[in-house]
């Protein structure tokens, strides 16, 4: 859940007016280091660390942890974090953390203290933003309109009995995208949804081709990408089964191909050519053919 703010950081904004913070309307944001490791043996890394440039003030450091359960051993590095960018960077820092339950949520908020015999050293107050934090996005209209936002409260309710609308919604939204941009989106969600429940329902949507029939949408697209990819597989293996020599150049033309048409008539042949140069010779454009004459 964390990689989002690294790689969309437009969901900062809102992220924080549901905290009830004020976040610069204009900024610089970019991802910095994330090993807080001082020297062996003990190892440190957060989940994403960014410094954020606003227009209309100083500098700060925002470190974003995900958080799936309560660890208690986060109630003393997460107080480390922040003393150490603080040090390394001198910037103020803040800490937010990202959970999918109320539990962990409520237990994240802390706040986290240090001290003895009625003393505090330190105090620690995460930014906590959990699944009651966020809107459930079931509107495919919405959606569109903020894909990286819809996304992130995809994740965050992945485990609520509202998923697979929401699923279905943000399904639909990016089907009417630009591929290229929707396509991150798909990856990610498959990459973050993982093993579970809405992993699953995920990937039946990409791979649902019927689901904008005839309309060149992105979940066609992936789904005809996956059918290339096979179909270039299968030639392959059936020149080398047949022990025609494929030279990397051709080996390349056929992997990168993605004309599905292209791809059956050079499966088709491949029982019958004796070398890549017959397998191609019949697509050869009007220059190939001058040249052979």
């Amino acid at each position: 859940m964390h990689r989002i703010f690294q790689e969309r950081p437009e969901i900062l904004s809102p992220v924080f007016g549901v905290l009830g913070i004020a976040f610069p309307e204009k900024a610089a944001v970019y991802a910095i280091g994330t090993d807080v490791t001082e020297a062996r043996p003990l190892v440190r890394h957060i989940d994403t660390v960014l410094r954020i440039g606003p227009s209309d003030g100083e500098d700060f450091l925002l470190a974003v942890e995900a958080q799936e359960r309560r660890d208690t051993k986060k109630e003393s590095s997460w107080p480390y974090y922040i003393s150490y960018l603080q040090a390394k960077y001198g910037l103020p820092v803040l800490l937010l953390v990202v959970c999918r339950d109320r539990a962990t949520t409520k237990w994240a908020t802390g706040p986290f203290s240090c001290g003895t015999r009625g003393w505090t050293a330190q105090m620690t107050y995460p930014l906590v933003v959990g699944p009651d934090d966020l809107p459930v996005i079931t509107d495919p209209r919405t959606a569109a309109e903020k894909p990286a936002m819809a996304v992130f409260s995809a994740l965050a309710h992945a485990n609520s009995p509202h998923i697979d609308a929401i699923l279905d919604a943000l399904g639909r939204a990016l089907a009417g995208m630009d591929w290229n941009a929707a396509s991150y989106f798909f990856q990610f969600l498959d990459s973050a949804l993982g093993d579970t429940p809405a992993g699953d329902k995920w990937r039946d949507i990409v791979t649902f081709v019927n689901y904008f029939p005839g309309r060149g949408t992105v979940m066609e697209k992936a789904y005809l990408e996956g059918e290339a990819k096979g179909e270039a597989k299968a030639i392959l293996r059936f020149l080398e089964a047949r022990g025609v020599s494929v030279p990397q150049e051709a080996r390349d033309r056929i992997a990168d191909c993605t004309d599905l048409d292209l791809l059956n008539r050079w499966l088709d042949r491949t029982p019958h050519v004796e070398s890549v140069a017959e397998l191609f010779a019949e697509d050869a454009g009007p220059a190939e053919d001058r040249a052979e004459t």
